[in-house]
């Protein structure tokens, strides 16, 4: 099938500019004024942004967490990143400790092939790496996987020592991959959620009193200082308050190989929800947890002044009634983790393009072109170019919605609330195509299940070193990943 959006305005992260846009198949085809072509539709994008997809690297559909998952299948939450404008997922495949990282990733493969709605990837969460099997890192990246997260919470369950950080980061700069770290002392985070519940302190807002910034900032520190001596690139995962910030912009003026994202809820959110009444603070038990309000303005500088390169959402959700209850009586078996794909690129535009607190390339850079660079998407995924996918969102910068989980047109995540229930924003996707497909048709939804397809991702694209380069690969133009084949 063929497209032709006319008279739209396109901005990517470095152009801002007015042409008409053929989308031939799959792919972007040509870019001019006044095109003068054939299509199966014409779509007038007059007074419309027109957008590359957004990149969301952080998702976590169908995880198994705290005795339940995440309620988000990987087709009910890819088709509601489509409805938000989002066209692509990095979400997490995860090693059973002890077994293959491999078998995981079949696991997560079974998970989501013939579901997904719009085009994802995988990291690979690591939660044991014995010397033996750290050969299994670059089969997972001839696998397309060239990520992999590591934990410094949740001991017991996820948390990897520094030895294990090491020895991945290790193997990650020799094979020119990332290592994604969630960077907290999660030791002495249970130490504190005992002493809690031993004081009687059950509610939901001492998931966020046991979780201080300075551990955040710690483990933050470690990993960076970690990543040095590795000599490796390293990606902190939801950096959510100034003091770990302040760690992030120490180690890159040092001229580590570091990048890190944050998100909606860091920005936009803090940690008076926690006191919503009854159980509703447990909406917002995440980790790391909502923080003071100050820090909302630290990490919007963070992000105009380019210390932090993405805005992700983790987007994790649970349902309040069922699934948070678990930890009804005890904070601590709450399930961690809330929704956001839907409204991640509509919160930003408004509350940062908007607010001026970023202007519109920014915008598009940080919600779509960086995280495809970061990892090795670009220019496949992230910006509007001849020879790219045709992911490409109708934005109309006029429209006003109230976010409510009780407005379907609002609300297509499969979780019984909204982090961002009232949140009022001028700014929406209208329209949206995956990969040329039309998905989102003026708010409707016209995909079908499936349609997504896996990304098989190429090395590590951070502008700090193209070392696929170093490692003598030669890396296809109209990928962004080494060697030429398919999606």
């Amino acid at each position: 099938m063929s497209v032709l959006i006319r008279n739209g305005r396109i901005v990517t992260a470095a152009d801002d500019y007015r042409a008409d846009v053929f989308v031939d198949g799959e792919t972007v085809a040509l870019i001019g004024r006044g095109l003068a072509v054939d299509a199966d539709r014409i779509i007038d994008a007059a007074g419309r942004l027109v957008l590359p997809g957004g990149v969301d690297p952080h998702t976590h559909m169908e995880m198994p967490f705290g005795g339940t998952e995440s309620s988000d299948t990987f087709e009910t939450g890819t088709r509601a990143a489509a409805f938000g404008g989002t066209t692509t997922i990095v979400d997490f495949a995860i090693q059973s400790r002890g077994a293959s990282t491999l078998a995981g990733l079949e696991t997560w493969h079974a998970k989501a092939a013939g579901q997904a709605a719009i085009d994802y990837a995988f990291h690979m969460i690591v939660t044991d790496l014995p010397d033996r099997r750290v050969p299994e890192l670059r089969r997972l990246a001839d696998e397309g996987v060239t990520s992999y997260k590591l934990f410094m919470a949740y001991p017991g369950a996820l948390l990897s020592d520094d030895a294990t950080i090491f020895r991945a980061m290790r193997k990650a700069g020799e094979d020119g991959t990332l290592v994604c770290m969630h960077a907290e002392n999660g030791v002495v985070i249970d130490e504190l959620v005992k002493a809690a519940l031993a004081a009687g302190h059950v509610e939901p807002k001492y998931h966020a009193l046991t979780r201080p910034t300075r551990l955040e900032a710690e483990g933050a520190h470690r990993a960076l200082a970690i990543a040095e001596i590795a000599r490796a690139p390293v990606y902190i995962v939801h950096l959510s308050c100034h003091d770990a910030l302040t760690e992030l912009r120490r180690a890159q003026a040092r001229g580590v190989m570091a990048h890190a994202e944050t998100c909606p809820q860091y920005l936009l959110l803090d940690l008076e929800a926690y006191d919503e009444p009854g159980f509703g603070g447990a909406k917002y038990v995440m980790t790391p947890p909502l923080r003071e309000k100050w820090n909302q303005d630290e990490l919007w500088r963070g992000l105009r002044g380019k210390a932090l390169d993405v805005i992700s959402t983790d987007h994790c959700p649970f349902c309040l009634r069922e699934q948070k209850e678990l930890g009804r009586g005890d904070f601590s078996r709450i399930p961690n983790g809330g929704p956001g794909v839907e409204h991640r690129m509509s919160l930003i535009f408004h509350h940062g393009v908007n607010a001026g607190r970023i202007d519109l390339n920014r915008f598009v850079d940080l919600t779509s072109t960086t995280p495809a660079r970061i990892f090795g998407m670009f220019p496949r995924k992230g910006t509007i170019a001849v020879g790219s996918d045709a992911d490409i969102v109708i934005f109309d910068p006029e429209r006003e919605v109230t976010i409510s989980s009780n407005d379907p047109r609002t609300h297509h995540m499969n979780v019984d609330y909204s982090a961002y229930e009232g949140f009022r924003v001028r700014g929406y996707p209208e329209t949206v195509l995956s990969r040329g497909r039309v998905v989102v048709d003026n708010g409707e939804y016209v995909g079908r299940r499936g349609d997504g397809r896996f990304i098989r991702r190429g090395p590590y694209g951070g502008a700090h070193a193209p070392l696929a380069a170093a490692r003598g690969q030669a890396v296809d133009p109209g990928s962004g990943r080494p060697g030429a084949g398919g999606g």
